[in-house]
């Protein structure tokens, strides 16, 4: 009777391994699926609703208490599809914040210090044409030099409970680990057009 019992469960488990396997490929083709239609959305739209959109949420991040709050933030330089972040470039310098931008390296992400707008605006373009620090610069890196109180994330959509689909590299996704295990929550802030 008990040998029966454990031939079940095993057999069980065993079965759940490929239902969880096929779930996996499921959702993965799901989030293919959904990352093209929002893709779509977000081509569809025209300039001036992109620069409109831009600066009512640049307005709120700004005048967000979590913004305020925060000295050391890292902000993307935005895609022409995403949210302009050029306007919160300008306000970190001229408030004295720290600023520090994504140098995606292989499958991995640093956030480096950039010094000025005009340190920004020179960055090297990478191969999906994001201006990026270069390797091998000594600028400084946010998690080896006190962390980030604020991190803003892109993303080509977010759930009402904020999880976030991102472009499918998992390099925010990483990122967040890596501050959680150096022992940095910062406030995670997902920018996307209203």
């Amino acid at each position: 009777h008990m040998g029966a019992e454990r031939l079940r469960c095993t057999g069980f488990n065993e079965s759940s391994k490929g239902l969880k396997s096929g779930m996996a490929a499921a959702i993965q083709t799901a989030k293919k699926d959904l990352r093209k239609h929002l893709k779509s959305i977000l081509s569809s739209m025209s300039a001036r609703e992109r620069q409109s959109e831009s600066k009512a949420v640049v307005s709120k991040l700004l005048s967000s208490r979590e913004y305020q709050n925060s000295r050391r933030v890292s902000v993307y330089l935005s895609m022409p599809e995403e949210v302009n972040t050029e306007a919160i470039v300008e306000d970190l310098f001229s408030s004295g914040r720290a600023c520090f931008v994504p140098r995606y390296e292989g499958d991995r992400m640093e956030m480096l210090s950039v010094e000025s707008l005009e340190d920004c605006r020179n960055l090297p373009l990478n191969k999906w044409n994001i201006r990026q620090p270069s390797s091998g610069e000594g600028r400084e890196e946010a998690l080896s030099s006190g962390g980030l109180d604020l991190l803003l994330v892109p993303g080509l959509g977010f759930s009402k409970e904020g999880h976030r689909l991102g472009r499918g590299k998992g390099y925010y996704d990483n990122y967040i680990a890596r501050c959680i295990v150096a022992g940095y929550r910062p406030k995670l802030v997902g920018r996307l057009y209203m």
